[in-house]
């Protein structure tokens, strides 16, 4: 049964993904979509797991929140560091830079890898576990998959290399889920990296995916599908 619901969130994904490439031409809408989805995740999933533990765990609640400002600052140094060109930047026109697109959806894809690592410990504990947490991670692999192709095509990288990528985001519940037979992860370290995460997913969302969707499309359509995005995932939480 666990190898069944592994198998979906591969599925789930590519499903995801594929969309995301037919429809480039939407692109600033999806990327619209996709803003409010990260946000949604960060307010409705990774938050209240980051309370859930912080409380269970007896734990300060500011190493979690320095973990979230050093993943928001991480990607940011990351991404200045791979826009440093040799030559003046002013000098030429608007940029768009396939580096950090796959560094964004390789970073995803590494999410992805711990969600399957959730279900596969969830399993561990008991199937109805098991088969919660799947279903939330199913919902939302949806997402993941959008998520990938739309953070490597607004840096302007080819259909073929965002399918790769795709594959990779896909493909990593499914390995995540199947390492769990050789390791656990201790709750303390789970919430350090739900901190780190949450603060990589601020900075993609609101300093590189929103602005994005309004800079060539700014219209009430896109802040439509920001807010969409944001209670489909506000749904998918409650229902999950």
């Amino acid at each position: 049964m666990q190898l069944i619901f592994v198998l979906l969130t591969f599925v789930s994904t590519f499903i995801g993904g594929l969309l995301g490439i037919k429809y480039k031409d939407k692109l600033h809408l999806i990327l619209g979509f996709t803003a409010g989805v990260l946000l949604g995740v960060v307010a409705f999933e990774i938050l209240p797991e980051i309370i859930y533990l912080i409380t269970s765990l007896n734990v300060n609640s500011v190493f979690p929140m320095i973990a979230l400002v050093i993943g928001f600052l991480s990607f940011h140094i990351l991404e200045k560091t791979l826009l440093i060109h040799h030559a003046h930047e002013d000098t030429y026109g608007k940029h768009h830079h396939p580096n950090v697109g796959i560094a964004s959806a390789l970073a995803l894809a590494g999410h992805s890898f711990l969600d399957g690592v959730g279900i596969g410990l969830g399993f561990q504990i008991s199937t109805a576990l098991g088969i919660i947490i799947a279903l939330a991670v199913i919902a939302h692999d949806f997402s993941d998959g959008l998520n990938t192709v739309s953070l490597a095509l607004v840096h302007k990288n080819t259909s073929q290399k965002a399918l790769k990528l795709l594959f990779i985001d896909a493909i990593a519940p499914v390995l995540g889920a199947l390492s769990t037979r050789l390791f656990t992860i201790p709750d303390y370290y789970m919430l350090l990296y739900l901190g780190f995460f949450a603060g990589f997913l601020l900075y993609i969302g609101a300093s590189e995916i929103l602005p994005e969707a309004h800079s060539e499309h700014s219209s009430w359509k896109t802040i439509a599908m920001t807010l969409i995005g944001v209670v489909f995932i506000f749904l998918i939480s409650r229902l999950a």
